[in-house]
């Protein structure tokens, strides 16, 4: 099961060449990336994510420009690499078809891999019970 989030674009993502650069994609992806682990993740129950949770990397790979358009991104997510410590969100943006999602194609394709942390004290954790099952929703084999 993915999980699928509408990303708004602004005016001002855009830069001198008419589309959305890579800085700005980025930004999308965590805007998404909030959605699932905190918005829809407290909706669950899950709040532990909001505790603390670094990036680790995150790879993008561009299939074509994300332009300006009203009805911006949608990113739809899900989770790879689910370890004790660590796990990995993968992304498609994908570009609206005219007015219509149900022909969209995807604008970039990428990942992050995330680890739980404990602010407090200063070191990665492990997830959660509750973290791991959140997160076995979305999982891909």
């Amino acid at each position: 099961m993915t999980y699928d989030v509408d990303v708004p674009l602004r005016w001002s993502d855009q830069d001198p060449y008419r589309h959305v650069n890579h800085a700005k994609v980025v930004t999308l992806l965590e805007d998404a990336r909030a959605s699932l682990l905190f918005d829809a993740a407290v909706q669950h129950g899950v709040s532990a994510f909001e505790a603390g949770l670094l990036v680790a990397k995150v790879q993008v790979a561009y299939r074509r420009p994300i332009p300006w358009h009203p009805r911006g991104v949608r990113a739809r997510m899900w989770c790879e690499q689910l370890r004790a410590a660590s796990f990995t969100v993968g992304y498609q943006l994908l570009l609206p078809d005219g007015d219509s999602w149900d022909a969209a194609k995807p604008a970039v394709v990428a990942d992050t891999q995330l680890v739980p942390y404990d602010l407090a004290a200063e070191r990665p954790r492990r997830l959660t019970d509750e973290e791991r099952s959140f997160l076995d929703r979305y999982t891909v084999p």
